[in-house]
């Protein structure tokens, strides 16, 4: 079986591969099982809102909150968990959850001929990213979880993490391999 955090192709800073988790739309939080690559339901989020953007990770990346880099992938259409989608950047923005940085790459979908050709975040109708701002600052509210958003942050910034998550990912595959073989068997 192909476990997509280990077993995808990430590609490039500029254009990688998207492993969705949870579709556009959705209120139920999906995660990545790391020792299975199956998705589990993690919750139903505790706020009425929903997911303004297929949600994902970009595969064979590490970030330092020890998971995969989340990926928001901009596209007409709700795209089904477990689908890859080519996706490039144009952005991303920083939060800070429980007390770690946790960046979002933000990517259009390069076979969705409505974002394809956006280049920046500057590009998209401002209220698009208010909505994705205020998702995230929201989304953990009722769980009485603090949650800050520290704002938008231009494609090179966005480059940096990607590469940095890429080689992060690179120096750590067989310890991170390792420790889901060995979750695998208990």
């Amino acid at each position: 079986m192909t476990h997509p955090w280990h077993d995808v192709p990430p590609g490039s800073v500029d254009e990688f591969t998207a492993v969705i988790e949870i579709p556009m739309g959705s209120n139920v939080k999906y995660e990545l099982d790391k020792r299975t690559g199956l998705l589990k339901m993690d919750r139903v989020l505790y706020s009425a809102v929903y997911y303004p953007a297929n949600y994902g990770f970009i595969p064979q990346s590490f970030t330092d909150d020890h998971d995969p880099l989340d990926v928001l992938v901009l596209c007409q259409e709700t795209v089904a968990p477990l689908t890859l989608m080519r996706a490039k950047p144009i952005g991303m923005m920083t939060m800070v959850d429980s007390g770690d940085r946790d960046h979002k790459i933000i990517a259009v979908a390069l076979d969705d001929p409505e974002y394809r050709d956006i280049p920046s975040l500057d590009e998209l109708p401002a209220h698009r990213m208010a909505m994705v701002e205020r998702f995230f600052l929201d989304y953990k509210k009722l769980e009485t979880r603090e949650v800050a958003v520290a704002g938008l942050r231009p494609l090179a910034d966005a480059r940096l993490v990607i590469e940095e998550s890429l080689q992060n990912y690179r120096g750590r595959r067989e310890e991170l391999l390792a420790t889901a073989i060995r979750t695998a068997v208990k």
